[in-house]
């Protein structure tokens, strides 16, 4: 009873504080693709990913109702910095759906029209406003709307301090008549509060806490490791400290009589010092700051990925002294020369293989429908030469010489063959990610190496030349380079084994392995070249990679690949792809298979569709 009465009392104050209108709410997933289009086609940065806010004590005053039910204490802003723009995972703030849909793509209107970032906060968003307002004059209505309703949720100015109250016209006039609020007044008595958060204008992003931590470079957690438990979506304030030194550590008194004896002793797990806490994750999101640093301390998930790396011994063998290659860094807009090592491999001890028994039946049903395109010979008509007479050609010059015209082509029948005039490189991503299991019997790697040997059993029917090679990476230094059959190289029991042997290991340095890849197409003398890559994720590696920067090296590699005269595309299984495979290859650049066992299967025909006449 005590719990029924408490729920209700809950629910009835919570409804009469206002500010909250969970029937009206509009989540973050519901607009997060159309926000993102908004943004861009507004002349927003496209490399800017939408991601969800996070939600901080503002410090302003509360009605006496909020104070009571504990609501409104907290509240989730928009703000953008250099790769993300973050939007509140919910808005409730308005009784009316529309108009809390409509204040999400304000918000990305007005971080597309942020004209002025370096600006204060108070004339920042005052430029931001008038730039939207001035260049899509279409928004007004919706912006009037909302101001209204965000001035009506508001305290008025009369119930406040007088130095408040001097803010809070100062803010009512700059959202109303945005330009014409030079600053805010500054606040006079100690017992002030900020001002109420406005939840029409972004709030600045704050810079990373400069402290001297760990070596940048160290060792991290490897992509594939750790947890498989569903990535985190919800954002956190975080900062960054140094590690406590604990040289002074409290001494902890315990009473000997509860250490358990001999005969006391119960069988149970002892967890270690390395062990995950289970309780973090939720730990965390009753945090209104998470201080993070690098202890530089081995954790067991980067113990156990080490146990899985080939030794030497077992490793694939190093061909040539390796190639220099280029980056590229956004941030300076400039082309870093010679900054990756890439090192061409190949499997040693591979042997011969045959096709494994389970796609016997799938290639030969490939192999069926692909014989359409094999080359085939045509008759060509008022040829010169040939071993029959066209008699069409022979009809119309004698018409034509009767007439007094010159005959205009020859009267013969000849054949040729017609050959495909293309080449296609397939890329596929050996990463550590690749190790993931999608079912009781198949990793992803195992449907990668599954659709590798049915594209090739499928092109060695149509005669047309193509070249399979796989890589990953650890770090700049050393991308790997897998060939598993070269342009020059048959389809035959040895690359079938060379196929069998890969194996998923260290990270996805994609740009640099695009542009060895888009190097060797290139080099092939064919009319049509297409550049197909396989891969489960987004680029990233152990530093700066795992970030916009390798979203943008690997943008730069797929425009050079195109300047080249390569028709790039992608094909994934990464269900989150369509947050940044239209900025790395366009609209029309990209395939996102939802289910990874049908990838063999359509492999093979995307090839057919993308090569069709």
């Amino acid at each position: 009873m005590e719990e029924f009465i408490g729920k209700l009392w809950h629910n009835w104050v919570t409804k009469a504080a206002a500010g909250h209108y969970p029937e009206a709410a509009v989540k973050l997933g519901e607009v997060e693709k159309t926000a993102g289009i908004l943004f861009r086609a507004f002349g927003g940065d496209p490399g800017l990913k939408v991601a969800a806010a996070t939600s901080e004590e503002h410090g302003a005053r509360r009605r006496w109702l909020q104070r009571v039910a504990g609501s409104n204490e907290k509240v989730a802003q928009a703000r953008r910095d250099a790769e993300t723009l973050r939007l509140p995972p919910e808005i409730a703030a308005f009784p009316d759906k529309s108009l809390n849909r409509d204040l999400y793509l304000w918000l990305a209107a007005l971080a597309a029209s942020d004209v002025a970032p370096e600006q204060p906060w108070f004339i920042r968003n005052q430029r931001a406003t008038l730039a939207a307002l001035h260049n899509y004059p279409g928004l007004r209505p919706r912006y009037e709307r909302l101001v209204a309703a965000h001035l009506a949720a508001r305290i008025a100015a009369s119930q406040l301090q007088p130095d408040e109250a001097a803010q809070e016209n100062a803010l009512r006039q700059a959202m109303q008549q945005p330009g014409t609020v030079d600053g805010l007044p500054p606040l006079t008595s100690v017992k002030s509060r900020p001002p109420q958060p406005v939840l029409l204008w972004l709030i600045a992003s704050e810079m990373r806490a400069a402290g001297k931590v760990a070596d940048p470079n160290g060792e991290v957690p490897p992509e594939g490791s750790g947890s498989n438990a569903e990535p985190e979506k919800q954002a956190h304030k975080a900062e960054q400290v140094e590690t406590p030194d604990n040289k002074a550590p409290v001494l902890a008194m315990f009473r000997a009589e509860s250490l358990p004896t001999w005969a006391e002793y119960v069988r149970v797990n002892r967890a270690y010092d390395d062990d995950e806490n289970p309780n973090a994750k939720d730990a965390a999101k009753d945090l209104d700051k998470l201080s993070l640093t690098r202890d530089g301390e081995t954790a067991v998930s980067r113990v156990k990925f080490d146990l899985d790396l080939p030794s030497a011994a077992e490793d694939d063998t190093p061909v040539g002294p390796g190639i220099a290659l280029p980056e590229w860094d956004y941030r300076k807009a400039q082309m870093l020369e010679a900054h990756c090592h890439l090192q061409p491999m190949i499997a040693q001890d591979a042997g011969h293989a045959a096709l494994p028994p389970e796609l016997a039946a799938t290639a030969r049903k490939l192999r069926g429908q692909f014989a359409a395109l094999a080359p085939q010979r045509r008759w060509l008509k008022a040829q010169p030469d040939g071993p029959e007479l066209d008699v069409d050609a022979c009809v119309r010059n004698h018409a034509d010489r009767s007439s007094g015209h010159t005959p205009e082509g020859g009267g013969y029948l000849s054949q040729e063959r017609c050959e495909r005039d293309l080449a296609c490189l397939l890329l596929a991503d050996l990463s550590m990610s690749t190790d993931a299991w999608i079912s009781d019997s198949h990793r992803i790697v195992d449907v990668i190496r599954d659709s590798l040997l049915l594209f090739s059993e499928a092109l060695s029917t149509t005669g047309d030349r193509f070249g399979i090679y796989g890589f990953s990476s650890l770090r700049r230094q050393n991308v790997r380079f897998h060939l598993l059959k070269d342009f020059n190289g048959r389809y035959d029991a040895a690359a079938r084994a060379r196929i069998l042997a890969i194996k998923p290991g260290f990270y996805t340095r994609m740009g640099a392995a695009l542009r060895q890849a888009s190097s060797i197409l290139y080099e092939q003398p064919a009319a049509r070249r297409l550049l197909l890559i396989i891969t489960d994720g987004k680029p990233n590696d152990l530093d700066l990679y795992d970030s916009r920067y390798g979203i943008e090296d690997t943008r730069m590699a797929v425009h050079e690949a195109r300047r080249m005269g390569l028709t790039p595309f992608c094909v994934t299984i990464d269900r989150e792809a369509g947050a940044y495979l239209p900025y790395l290859f366009g609209p029309a650049g990209f395939c996102v298979i939802r289910k990874p066992e049908e990838l063999p299967r359509r492999l093979p025909l995307l090839y057919a569709q993308l090569t069709r006449d």
